[in-house]
């Protein structure tokens, strides 16, 4: 039994060591581009919006103006929070994630989901974003 618990506690910790941590500088660079790319949504500045989503995603939509009538439809609380909470990044599955609370107008709140891309030159770049209501009211 206790050599069991051994190899448990020790394949727990190599796991967990080999799991991949977020750096400073990651972490304040991703924060940077989620939050210009919402500042942008509340400026109503599509160009700007769409230049902190990578190559991928210009692809998809093809122009910033398409880009935003989307985020229009189907994420209006990007566009003008009562608040917003940035969570710690982390690696999920291999892929950069950043989680930030968004609070709407009628204290409703949300979950968004950013998959964040580091591209070749070093910048990071919004990937996709999935959003999601909460449980949760604002206080």
């Amino acid at each position: 039994m206790r050599i069991a618990l051994l190899i448990f506690a020790f394949a727990f910790s190599a796991a967990h060591a080999a799991e991949p941590r977020v750096s400073g500088a990651d972490a304040k660079a991703i924060r940077a581009v989620v939050q210009g790319q919402l500042d942008a949504f509340a400026g109503d500045d599509a160009a700007k919006a769409f230049s902190y989503a990578t190559p991928g995603i210009h692809a998809q939509f093809g122009s910033p103006e398409v880009f935003m009538a989307m985020v229009r439809e189907g994420y209006a609380v990007m566009l003008s929070p009562a608040s917003i909470q940035f969570l710690p990044p982390a690696i999920e599955a291999g892929q950069m994630i950043q989680l930030v609370r968004l609070t709407d107008a009628a204290g409703r709140v949300w979950l968004a989901r950013y998959v964040m891309e580091k591209q070749k030159g070093g910048a990071w770049r919004v990937g996709g974003c999935s959003l999601a209501p909460t449980a949760d009211t604002a206080a």
